[in-house]
C-alpha cells in the first residue's frame, strides 16, 4: 500500500512540474495553415471584385445600347453622337443627364441581310397579295454602340 501511495504521489508531483503548452513546431504549422486560408480568402475577394466591376461595365453598355431600340433617329447609319442626344424623350435625374452629356458614343451600323418580300413565293399568291407585298423590304442589320469604356451590339429589323 505504501508503494501505491508513493507512485501516486510522484505522479501528482510530475504533473505539477510539467507545463501544458504547444511545441514550436505545432505553433508554426498552425500559423502556416492560417496564412494559407487568409491568402485564399484575399484571392477570392480580388476575383469577385474584378467580376463585379466587369459586370457593372457590361450592364452600363447594355443600357446604353438599349437606348437605340426606342430611338428611330439613330442606329441605322454610322454616326458619332453624345449619349444625351439619345435621351431627349426620357425624363432623367439632372445628375444622370449631366453625366451622360459628357459621354460620346460612336454608332456603327452593318446591314446583314435584306429580304425582298415581293420575290418570295410569288407563284402561290394572288394578284392582290403580290401588289401588297411587292414593295415590302425587310432589312436585318446590326447596330454597335461604342463608348470610350465599352461597346454593345443589337440586331435591328427595319421594314421598308
Amino acid at each position: 500500500m505504501k508503494q501505491f501511495v508513493l507512485v501516486w504521489g510522484m505522479h501528482k508531483q510530475a504533473n505539477i512540474n510539467s507545463k501544458n503548452a504547444f511545441t514550436l513546431i505545432e505553433v508554426m504549422v498552425a500559423v502556416m495553415i492560417i496564412s494559407v486560408v487568409i491568402m485564399a480568402l484575399i484571392q477570392m475577394y480580388a476575383n469577385n471584385t474584378h467580376i463585379f466591376s466587369s459586370l457593372k461595365q457590361q450592364t452600363k453598355a447594355n443600357q446604353h445600347a438599349s437606348l437605340l431600340i426606342g430611338n428611330d433617329d439613330y442606329g441605322f447609319e454610322n454616326k458619332s453622337v453624345v449619349i444625351n442626344d439619345l435621351l431627349r424623350e426620357f425624363d432623367l435625374r439632372s445628375d444622370l443627364r449631366r453625366e451622360l452629356k459628357s459621354m460620346k458614343a460612336e454608332i456603327i451600323y452593318k446591314e446583314l441581310e435584306q429580304l425582298d418580300m415581293g420575290e418570295q413565293n410569288s407563284n402561290d399568291k394572288t394578284v392582290n397579295d403580290v401588289e401588297n407585298t411587292s414593295n415590302m423590304i425587310i432589312e436585318i442589320g446590326q447596330s454597335i454602340i461604342k463608348t470610350n469604356r465599352s461597346s454593345a451590339a443589337l440586331l435591328r429589323l427595319r421594314v421598308q
